[in-house]
This record gives structure tokens, sequence and C-alpha cells, in this order.
């Protein structure tokens, strides 16, 4: 896995472990360009992984679940992890800039969001039951404990959602998100990242109340607020990603170029 001449550079572990989940992809992007794993290869056992990255092996379980939601990796069950045959496409940009998500754009996604999910928090609303409604408390509790876990965010904010789903008893919108559910887990990690757990919890609770008290029109506009904010959130970071990516380019054009002088010719006597 390790070549012989370079030395592991550990991982800084900082104050908190979802840190460690950037740091691989960084380590996992070095190791591609290097070849020393490539597409589709086998990861080595969690044991050696966790040595080769100096990281507890709770903190890099939990990684390789986030970069499995993600597409990055595939983990078979006695058999280990797996590089994806197309993971140099997810890595070759940073985990804040995932906007394009199994060919789908952000904004294909949230197009396809805000047509179906306020309409199915208003079915929610008018058709769920006490175990639906008990549901979305227990994904509420899930994200207030989750402790800036960011397989428990992740987790627990796709819990709400299928939540809805089910509560809408419609029948094909199950199939509709079990097609996206992968594509909105992306799109839930990156907003995660640029949020705290209150600014999505003011969103999660008053659709959750609404739908308790069976107000499916408030439950509808709130869920179609909640989704243009995340929209928002979005859209905004990828204009800042994308004004870094020009300044380091206008950065590296106005690089000074140091010609070489020229040497004088010695005149003849």
């Amino acid at each position: 896995m390790r070549r012989q001449s370079e030395a592991p550079r550990p991982l800084d572990s900082g104050p908190v472990k979802e840190d460690v989940t950037n740091l691989l992809i960084l380590r996992f992007q070095e190791m591609l360009r290097q070849k020393v794993l490539r597409q589709g290869s086998r990861l080595p056992p969690e044991r050696e992984l966790a040595a080769h990255f100096n990281v507890a092996r709770s903190s890099l379980r939990q990684a390789l679940k986030v970069l499995e939601i993600m597409g990055v990796i595939t983990q078979k069950v006695g058999d280990g992890s797996y590089l994806n045959t197309d993971t140099s496409a997810i890595l070759s940009v940073p985990m804040e800039f995932l906007f394009l998500l199994d060919d789908t754009s952000v904004q294909e996604l949230t197009e396809l969001r805000l047509l179906i999910e306020p309409g199915l928090a208003r079915l929610a609303a008018e058709r769920g039951t006490a175990e639906d409604v008990a549901l979305l408390r227990q994904s509420i509790r899930d994200f207030e404990n989750s402790g800036g876990d960011t397989l428990k965010i992740v987790s627990s904010d796709l819990l709400f959602h299928r939540a809805i789903f089910q509560a809408s008893k419609n029948g094909p919108s199950a199939r509709v998100f079990h097609s996206i559910h992968r594509a909105m887990a992306k799109m839930i990690l990156v907003t995660s990242q640029l949020v705290d757990l209150q600014h999505t919890l003011a969103f999660h609770k008053p659709i959750m109340l609404a739908i308790e008290r069976r107000d499916g029109e408030r439950a509808a506009k709130l869920m179609a607020e909640h989704l243009n904010d995340a929209t928002a959130l979005l859209v905004k970071e990828q204009a800042h990603q994308h004004d870094q990516l020009l300044l380091r380019h206008i950065n590296a054009e106005q690089q000074p170029i140091v010609r070489k002088p020229r040497r004088r010719k010695r005149k003849r006597k």
C-alpha cells in the first residue's frame, strides 16, 4: 500500500471527528495520483488503514461510511472496501464542491425535490399516522444528539425526509426516494458543513409540527422554504468555490517569468 521511500504523514486529529473524512479525501487523492491505489482496487484492512493514516479505527469507520454515501467506495460484507471505478471524478474536487451528483446537477435535484416534496408534506399532514409522526420526532432527536458526527447528521436528515415520503401514503413516492436518496445524501453532506444544527432544526421542527397538526398547507409552504434555503446555500457556496478557483488561476498566471540573462558575445580583437 505504501511506497518504501515515503513515510505516511499523520492526519491532524483536530477538535472534531468529521475532519477525518475531509483529510481522507485528500489522502485518497494523493494516493491515486501516486498510483499507490487504483480505481476499482480493494482497500487494505481497517487496521492497516488506521495505522497508515494515524487515526482511531472508530474515526476511520465513520469516514469510510461517509465515503460510501458519497459513492467513493463500496463496502462489501466479509470482503472489504473497494474504490469505485469513477472515484477520480468524485475525488477531483473538494468535498464542498460536490455539485454534480451521479450526473444530476444540484439544480436538477432541487427542481425535482421542489416539485414533489412540498406536495408530499401536504399529503403527510392529511394521511400521516401516529407512527409516522413518531418517526419524524425520532429523526429530530437523532439530529439533536448527533454531536456534530457527519454520518449521524446525514442519516437523521435523510430519515426526516424519508419519513415524510412514507407518511404521504403514496406508493410511487417510495420508489422516487429510493432513486434519489443517494444524491440527496450528498447534497445534505455539503449543506451540513455550511450551517450549524440549529439552522436545519429551525426548518425541521415546524414542518413536523404542521404535519402533526394536520395543517397541510403550512407543511407544504415550510417544506418549500426549507428546500429553497438549501438551494441558496449551495448556490452561494458554488459561487464562492468558483471565485476561489478563478483567483488561484489568476495568481498562477501572474507569477513572474524568470528569463535567463543573455550571454554577451566577446568582440574579436
